[in-house]
C-alpha cells in the first residue's frame, strides 16, 4: 500500500471519499498485509450487489452503490481471467425458523420495513443481481439470511471455500459497514486472508464507510484500492 503518510488517501473521485489514517495503515501492516495474490487460491466475494441495494428507487437503492458497480465488474472480469473464483451473495428475508430473523428485530407494521422484507424475498426482482452487475454461469451465487455472507444454509459458502482450497477472500459490495465488515471478520477468525476493496464497497455516508473500514484495517483486512488490486491479479494472469 506504500509509506504511510499524515494522510493515506487510498482513491479519490468517486462519490465515496475514502480515507484512512495513516496510523491505522502502519498498524494493521503487522497483522493483515497482502501485496500479492495466487488467483488459483483465491475468491472474489461480491456482497449484496442486489437491486434493492443498487437500483434507483429501490427500497434500499443508494448512489454509492452504484459508484461501486465498475469497481466490482471490473474485479469480477480479472478474477476470472486469472483463474480464480468469483461468488456473488445476497441477502434474503425469510419467514421459516431457523432463517427468519426474530421477531423483535424487526417492527413489521412500520411500512418501510414490510417493503424491506417483500424485496428481499427470493422470489422478488429486487432480490436478484442489478442488471448490471457482470455476473456469469460459472460463477457461484449464493443465498444469505444474516449480514456475514457465512449465514448462508447448510453452511455453503464456508463449504465451498474449503473445497476450491481457498485462502484469500477479495470483499466487495454493500454496505461496507454492516455486511461487508461482518464478513470480513468472521472470515478472518475463521482463517482465511482477507482483502477489503475500499472503492468497491458502498455504505450510506462516507463518515461509515470510512469507520468500517479503519476498523478493517486494524484489525481484520487489508483494505486496498481496486487498482491496486487488479494490478496483482494482472501479474498472476495467465499469459
Amino acid at each position: 500500500m506504500g509509506s504511510p503518510v499524515a494522510l493515506h488517501r487510498l482513491r479519490t473521485g468517486l462519490m465515496h471519499k475514502t480515507v484512512l489514517p495513516d496510523w491505522a495503515v502502519a498498524r494493521g501492516q503487522g497483522y493483515n498485509a497482502f501485496p500479492s495474490l495466487d488467483p488459483l487460491s483465491t475468491a472474489l466475494v461480491v456482497i449484496d450487489m442486489q437491486a434493492a441495494f443498487v437500483g434507483e428507487g429501490e427500497v434500499f437503492g443508494n448512489a454509492h452503490a452504484r459508484d461501486a458497480i465498475a469497481p466490482c465488474n471490473a474485479l469480477a472480469t480479472a478474477m476470472r481471467q486469472a483463474g480464480g473464483t468469483v461468488i456473488w451473495m445476497r441477502q434474503t428475508t425469510s419467514d421459516v425458523p431457523p432463517l427468519a430473523m426474530p421477531q423483535w428485530q424487526y417492527d413489521r407494521s412500520d411500512p418501510f420495513v414490510a417493503r424491506a422484507i417483500a424485496a428481499l424475498r427470493p422470489e422478488a426482482a429486487s432480490h436478484d443481481l442489478d442488471p448490471a452487475m457482470a455476473r456469469e454461469a460459472g460463477d457461484l451465487v449464493l443465498d444469505k439470511y444474516r449480514y456475514s455472507a457465512f449465514s448462508c444454509p447448510e453452511r455453503a459458502l464456508e463449504k465451498a471455500l474449503r473445497e476450491l482450497r481457498i485462502e484469500t477472500l477479495v470483499l466487495t459490495g454493500t454496505l461496507t459497514n454492516v455486511c461487508v465488515e461482518s464478513t470480513a471478520r468472521e472470515a478472518n477468525m475463521r482463517g482465511w486472508k482477507v482483502i477489503v476493496v475500499s472503492d468497491a464497497c458502498a455504505a450510506v455516508t462516507d463518515e461509515e464507510h470510512n469507520a468500517a473500514l479503519m476498523n478493517l484495517r486494524l484489525n481484520f483486512a487489508d483494505v486496498r484500492g481496486s487498482d491496486e488490486v487488479l494490478e496483482m491479479l494482472s501479474a498472476e494472469a495467465p499469459a
